[in-house]
């Protein structure tokens, strides 16, 4: 196995909520209106510090996408997916981008977001645009 190098981020970082590997920038948020299983999830332009695994086709709340769960580099936790292909022309611009559930990151400040208990959220993501 070779070294790790690792990308550091200057400024308001989102980071491995398990490692604290630098993973985004609060700049590169494109939209905070995404959801997940755990909750919120933010849709960025481009992260680091994460590696593909194997894509696949997953029906979500805006239609069918195919999708790579993201690993962090750090820990090789799951701190979301990237957008490989919408099946539905109203959602190609989010391929090519990626998704961090806040469940499994933290934020600029180091805060971490927290699921209430009684939370039942379904689907995979939604947006606002």
């Amino acid at each position: 196995m070779g070294r790790l190098f690792l990308m550091h981020l200057e400024g308001n970082v989102y980071s491995c909520k398990h490692c604290k590997t630098h993973l985004g920038l609060a700049g590169d948020i494109i939209s905070k209106a995404f959801h997940c299983k755990h909750g919120k999830a933010y849709l960025f332009h481009k992260v680091v510090n994460v590696t593909p695994g194997v894509k696949e086709d997953r029906m979500m709340m805006t239609g069918m996408h195919t999708v790579s769960d993201i690993f962090c580099v750090g820990c090789g936790a799951i701190v979301g997916w990237k957008y490989e292909a919408a099946h539905e022309k109203s959602q190609r611009y989010k391929e090519g981008k990626y998704i961090l559930e806040r469940f499994k990151v933290s934020g600029p400040d180091g805060s971490q977001y927290w699921i209430a208990h009684d939370a039942h959220l379904v689907g995979s993501d939604a947006d606002d645009v």
